[in-house]
């Protein structure tokens, strides 16, 4: 029996409706957060081909809420297993559900390294693949320590944040209500954080700085700092493409357009409300501007929600006129993990 590595399920219900609340989050914490965290347990699976055998391992990171594994439930529904069974050497990361963008980075700098001291090969690079916050958090790693990066791939990122945050953060700054909705969070990601394996004292939880990374203010200060890979400040929506590579890092992307893709799936109805509250008629995935998604070489949108990103809710993505020539998630990583292959990386 293949292990899986990673558990998204509460992520999954939780991304939409906890996305939303964990924006509404105001919070500040140093970098002295990113303690030294555990070393990713590498994903096993029954190979079957060496398509997606990368020369680099695969190094998947969850975005806000996300969690390693809940029950047995993985964040990136069947991916993490799908990707070992083509080949790949792939480790799921487990940093902070809820803190910001550059601590959840040097939380992930340290699984990297503690790869590297376990394997032996103190010049191991990795392919980082982050969905949501975990884009911006596998950017900070290629930005502050290009050598142990081979590539970057964003699915669905926060590269430039989301305007979801930024109705949440009007909630006052200092209030009751702000103090009570960020308690609530903390203490529900701690929860998360026990049933999937997380330390508290390692991985802390700070939704309120998760909020900050995440306005469109946030993601603006971000792309200053770190401007790798990302479309030039002001690009039209049109200027699908970033730079493709920075410091002997490639950088891709691909997103979702579609807020309601599956009327059997619960989640859709949270994607959807959010997608009307704050995007109006602007190309959305229910949480983010597809304009805002952006880097690196632009490798399509489909049509898939916030969720469907990482094949949730199970697997209940797409359904509709064009379902047989729509890609289904799981695939879109499969062929990224070929293209990496081919790349070299």
């Amino acid at each position: 029996m293949p292990r899986k590595r990673n558990s998204r399920l509460l992520r999954l219900a939780a991304r939409p409706v906890c996305a939303a609340l964990l924006l509404g989050l105001v919070g500040t914490t140093t970098l002295s957060q990113a303690a030294v965290t555990d070393t990713p347990t590498q994903v096993q699976a029954r190979v079957t081909s060496s398509e997606a055998k990368t020369k680099n391992p695969i190094v998947l990171v969850h975005g806000l809420f996300g969690f390693d594994n809940v029950l047995g439930i993985d964040y990136f529904y069947r991916i993490p297993e799908s990707l070992a069974g083509a080949g790949a050497k792939v480790y799921v990361a487990q940093v902070s559900g809820a803190n910001s963008s550059e601590i959840r980075g040097e939380q992930l700098i340290q699984e990297l390294k503690n790869i590297r001291a376990i394997s032996g090969n103190p010049s191991l690079k990795f392919n980082l693949v982050g969905h949501s916050q975990g884009a911006p958090t596998a950017r900070y790693v290629a930005a502050v320590e290009p050598g142990l990066v081979a590539s970057v791939t964003s699915v669905g990122g926060a590269n430039g944040g989301s305007k979801v945050a930024d109705i949440l953060r009007k909630i006052p700054e200092g209030s009751v209500s702000e103090a009570v909705v960020a308690e609530t969070l903390r203490l529900a990601m701690l929860l998360l954080g026990a049933i999937s394996g997380k330390d508290p004292s390692q991985l802390p939880e700070v939704p309120l700085n998760a909020l900050n990374s995440l306005t469109t203010a946030g993601g603006a200060a971000f792309d200053k700092k770190f401007p790798q890979g990302r479309p030039a400040p002001g690009s039209s929506c049109d200027v699908k493409s970033g730079p493709a590579e920075a410091n002997g890092v490639r950088y891709y992307s691909w997103s979702g357009v579609q807020p309601l893709t599956n009327a059997f799936d619960a989640s859709d109805v949270a994607m959807g409300g959010l997608s009307l509250i704050a995007f109006g008629s602007e190309t959305n995935d229910g949480l983010l501007a597809v304009c805002s998604t952006r880097l690196g070489t632009h490798l399509g949108d489909y049509r898939q929600n916030h969720l469907d990103e990482v094949n949730q809710l199970f697997g209940l993505t797409y359904i509709g006129l064009w379902t047989l020539f729509e890609k289904k998630p799981v695939q879109l990583y499969q062929e990224q993990a070929a293209r990496l292959k081919s790349a070299g990386l």
